[in-house]
């Protein structure tokens, strides 16, 4: 089977919610799974861009770069390739980004709903793990940041 790597970028969107908490930007995918926005970084991009760019396609709002989280990683069966299979191994770089505006009812049609959630109850809808741990990266670095 033939191998090929991808590149993509994403972010955990944060802003103010009740109290001293904060709210994250998650998506649902037409596969019924809640992510975090991220997609393929550009030629001609940054991963830093990428991830902004994908937060305001998929996740319909505008945000700004606080930080790196982490890099994950992990291997999948491209369904999206004619022929025959490919198996593809991928990096995602996720940062911390800051709501500045826009709604999340502006999110595109590669996205099924998008929606501001609190921290806390977001790390318990992700689909993945390695999302949820970043989840959790992203809120110990607001809570440092905070006290």
């Amino acid at each position: 089977m033939k191998t090929r790597n991808e590149v993509s970028a994403g972010g955990v969107v944060f802003r103010a919610g009740t109290g001293d908490a904060f709210d994250v930007a998650l998506i649902l995918t037409h596969e019924r799974r809640w992510q975090l926005p991220k997609g393929w970084v550009e030629p001609d991009e940054s991963p830093e861009q990428a991830a902004i760019r994908e937060v305001r396609e998929e996740a319909g709002v505008e945000a700004e770069l606080v930080g790196r989280l982490d890099t994950i990683e992990y291997w999948y069966r491209s369904k999206y390739d004619p022929g025959e299979p490919v198996r593809v191994h991928k990096f995602v770089h996720f940062f911390l980004l800051r709501y500045v505006g826009g709604s999340t009812d502006d999110h595109d049609h590669e996205v099924q709903e998008a929606r501001f959630v609190p921290i806390d109850e977001a790390a318990q809808m992700l689909a993945f793990p390695s999302e949820r741990k970043l989840v959790e990266m992203a809120r110990d670095a607001l809570v440092k940041a905070t006290s």
